[in-house]
């Protein structure tokens, strides 16, 4: 009945709008960084808490914490991508920041990477989405080959992106799930946060990055829900969000939902 899922809707809004996920990470001595909604193991330190990033003032911050925050803030490949990021983000009106906060927890900024599903560069799209928006093969080049040029990667995640906001307004956190594990599978679920690990950690973490990516920190104003919760018995809720550094590459170490329905 519409008025019970309202209400259930409105209970959860309640619970996640209270809720405040800290956020540990690590590089380890290949260059990659490791970021995780729990305290993993000794190695990862207290990244941010809350929506408090730990590089405030008010806070201490370790070496480990201020070699995470210069990878995510000052990457190179962060800067050589600023024009292409923000052409695209003016072009689809989607924050630039979000575009960087995408992309760091995507492809940790490397435009070779490749996820095991076959998602590709540097917002990780899938051959199929780009399809959905013209992008097609010719003798030259596969759909693949063009999608792995940054300026089309960007623009089509960009795109992909302005859509969701588009079909979830003012509803960030299911334009993340819907990036994630596809819109499909969030209306599947009545247009809410599927219950996949993997979905939930990513709405998690991404949130938590685009704050960085804010030009003011703290970030006091800025509405954020985090998203926790049972998503079944004996399934695990962690997740290893491992981002590749300038020497390595793209890999995925993300525990998932038997059930999830993302395509990457």
């Amino acid at each position: 009945m519409p008025i019970i899922r309202f209400l259930l809707a409105l209970a959860l809004a309640l619970v996640w709008a209270s809720a405040h996920a800290n956020i540990y990470g690590y590089i380890d001595e290949q260059g990659v960084a490791h970021l995780a909604t729990e305290k993993i193991d000794a190695r990862y330190k207290l990244f941010s808490r809350g929506n408090v990033l730990q590089s405030s003032p008010s806070l201490a911050i370790g070496a480990g914490r201020a070699e995470l925050l210069r990878y995510l803030s000052r990457h190179p490949n962060l800067k050589k991508f600023e024009p292409l990021l923000k052409t695209a983000g003016e072009e689809f009106a989607v924050d630039s920041a979000l575009l960087k906060a995408i992309m760091a927890a995507e492809s940790g900024f490397n435009p070779d990477a490749i996820s095991p599903r076959g998602a590709i560069g540097l917002m990780q799209v899938m051959p199929a989405t780009a399809e959905r928006y013209g992008l097609r093969g010719d003798r030259h080049k596969t759909v693949e080959e063009k999608l792995a040029d940054p300026e089309t990667n960007i623009r089509l995640g960009a795109r992909y992106l302005r859509d969701l906001q588009r079909l979830f307004p003012d509803q960030q956190h299911l334009v993340l799930a819907s990036y994630n594990a596809g819109e499909g599978a969030v209306q599947q679920y009545n247009n809410t946060i599927p219950p996949y690990p993997e979905t939930r950690n990513y709405v998690q973490l991404v949130t938590q990055i685009y704050q960085l990516y804010q030009p003011t920190l703290p970030t006091a104003g800025i509405r954020t829900k985090v998203y926790s919760g049972a998503a079944g018995k004996g399934r695990s809720q962690r997740l290893y969000m491992t981002i590749p550094g300038q020497k390595a590459r793209h890999t995925e170490d993300l525990t998932q939902a038997a059930t999830t329905a993302r395509t990457k």
